[in-house]
């Protein structure tokens, strides 16, 4: 079997996992709980860089980046329904998909500046800019909205995004950019892995 190292609260992680459900590969493929911040995971092993997700192949050799590792199974086990085979098709969908990925890596450095400062280290400039990225790409993705179709890769990273920032709760994004709220419902009806993949609800 393969292993893929993560945990259910990365939207990256997140990605491959419904990648993984929507391939067909749940049985091939051991789901291995890693934690980021523990200097003794397992996880530094397999992945230098300490980030998940990291996918171990039969041969024990390491691929990381959820990038890398969803066009590892698309190539290996799909058919181009995530990837599309056609360059010009492969090459917009994966466009698509880096201006949603943005939105996460900025969603994600909204949380480290409150994980990793003292309080009254916090930069709200820093924050300004993040949040800026964040709306600029929302608004970009809703004038682009009817080219993020389930289950394309595009697709799969912008729920991904909007999930993670519901669960963190970072900003109202379903008041700013209501078409986003009505598409994310649709991909859940369309995508049975998006609730399957779901991270528990935070504790308050």
């Amino acid at each position: 079997m393969l292993t893929l190292y993560s945990s259910l609260t990365s939207p990256y992680g997140r990605k491959v996992r419904i990648v993984i459900d929507l391939l067909g590969l749940a049985d091939r493929i051991a789901v291995q709980h890693a934690s980021t911040l523990d200097p003794e995971d397992r996880l530094r092993q397999v992945n230098p860089l300490g980030k998940i997700p990291a996918l171990i192949l039969e041969d024990g050799s390491a691929l990381y980046d959820s990038r890398v590792i969803v066009d590892f199974l698309e190539t290996r086990y799909g058919d181009g329904a995530i990837l599309p085979r056609d360059p010009d098709r492969r090459f917009r969908q994966l466009t698509l998909a880096a201006l949603a990925e943005g939105i996460n890596d900025a969603l994600l450095m909204v949380t480290y500046e409150g994980r990793f400062r003292e309080p009254e280290q916090i930069s709200q400039v820093w924050l300004d800019h993040q949040y800026g990225k964040i709306r600029r790409g929302l608004t970009e993705v809703c004038r682009n909205l009817d080219e993020y179709r389930a289950p394309g890769i595009a697709a799969i990273t912008l729920a991904c995004a909007l999930g993670y920032a519901d669960w963190r709760q970072q900003l109202d994004w379903r008041a700013e950019f209501p078409p986003l709220a009505a598409w994310l419902e649709e991909f859940g009806q369309q995508v049975p892995a998006w609730e399957r993949s779901a991270a528990p609800k935070p504790v308050t």
